[in-house]
């Protein structure tokens, strides 16, 4: 039986087949690569190179392979950019997703995990925020993802087809035995950013609001190791495979850190002073999120290993110093 993941050749998705790769699973990946890298793939990987929503690739990769579960990363991420093109969030994120759904049910493929977002929740009335809390998402980014839960719990009731939705919350670091990372060109994630700016590949840093109605004016985020945001994706797919049902998970830490937080870290880790310049608020952006993870670590006894800032950004760091050896070359 194998495992198909979309958009694994992409920051979390790659991170997520090297997990695979690492548990001795058959592992399939479908990708487009406008995003992501054949190299960071493990070599076991059987890959098709096309668009997940192309339902008549889809068939043939159900039918030439026996597809135990889905793991779906594929979509479009950037909030600012999503309120500035809508439409290209929900054809990315909203309708591919439909279509790759509808290509599992025809195919049989009754195990399906879904990439969603802290995004869902807008601006939460409670921080941390639980997974009963309203949904009132302040992005296009957002609302997509929250389609595709709706479309999922819908196709759940009326087929054998059972999903697993992780809302993330802010995904960082880099794998921890170097094999991948944020590798995509202007990447908008936050110690992503600062770890450019200490080594000097951007000439400051930017802070998007300083007042939010937060401790230092500044967001408030739960930064989530990406090999432990992985390690949760395998539990949920484990999960599944004794028969649970469907389930909604929030996937953070419950710790908050605010954007001069992060920044300080970075610059404590990297032992580098750079500039950071103070910018209008983005649209789209929440003060603050933080996750309640109560649910994840019962439902599957996860266990982060990572939970550190300093160790994420240490990742981060050691990442960014790799890439850019690897683009010299």
């Amino acid at each position: 039986m194998a495992v198909l993941v979309t958009g694994g050749a992409g920051y979390i998705g790659s991170h997520m087949c090297w997990l695979l790769e690492e548990a001795g699973e058959d592992l399939l990946v479908i990708d487009d690569f406008s995003t992501g890298f054949q190299w960071a793939l493990p070599d076991s990987a059987k890959v098709y190179e096309g668009d997940v929503g192309d339902q008549e690739l889809l068939a043939q990769i159900f039918k030439e392979n026996d597809v135990d579960a889905v793991i779906h990363f594929a979509g479009s991420i950037i909030v600012p950019e999503s309120v500035e093109n809508p439409l290209k969030y929900y054809l990315n994120n909203t309708a591919k997703s439909r279509s790759l759904i509808e290509a599992c049910v025809t195919a049989g493929v009754d195990k399906f995990i879904f990439s969603s977002t802290a995004a869902v929740y807008g601006d939460p009335e409670v921080v941390p925020v639980d997974e009963n809390a309203p949904l009132k998402p302040l992005s296009p980014y957002g609302t997509s993802k929250l389609m595709t839960e709706l479309m999922l719990s819908d196709v759940s009731n009326a087929h054998n087809f059972r999903y697993t939705a992780l809302r993330y919350f802010n995904v960082a670091g880099a794998d921890p035995k170097g094999r991948t990372g944020q590798s995509t060109k202007n990447a908008t994630h936050l110690i992503k950013v600062a770890c450019e700016a200490a080594l000097g590949k951007r000439g400051h840093l930017g802070i998007f609001g300083t007042d939010f109605d937060t401790p230092d004016g500044t967001g408030l985020r739960d930064y989530i190791h990406v090999w432990d945001l992985a390690s949760a994706h395998y539990l949920a797919l484990k999960r599944l495979r004794t028969g649970a049902g469907s389930i909604v998970m929030n996937a953070g830490y419950s710790d908050g850190y605010s954007v001069r937080q992060v920044i300080d870290a970075v610059k404590a880790v990297s032992g580098v002073d750079f500039e950071v310049r103070e910018e209008p608020r983005r649209a789209g952006d929440s003060p603050k999120v933080v996750a309640q993870n109560t649910r994840i670590l019962a439902e599957l006894d996860w266990k982060p290993e990572y939970n550190n800032l300093p160790k994420i950004v240490e990742h981060a760091l050691n990442w960014e110093k790799k890439l850019s050896l690897r683009n010299s070359l």
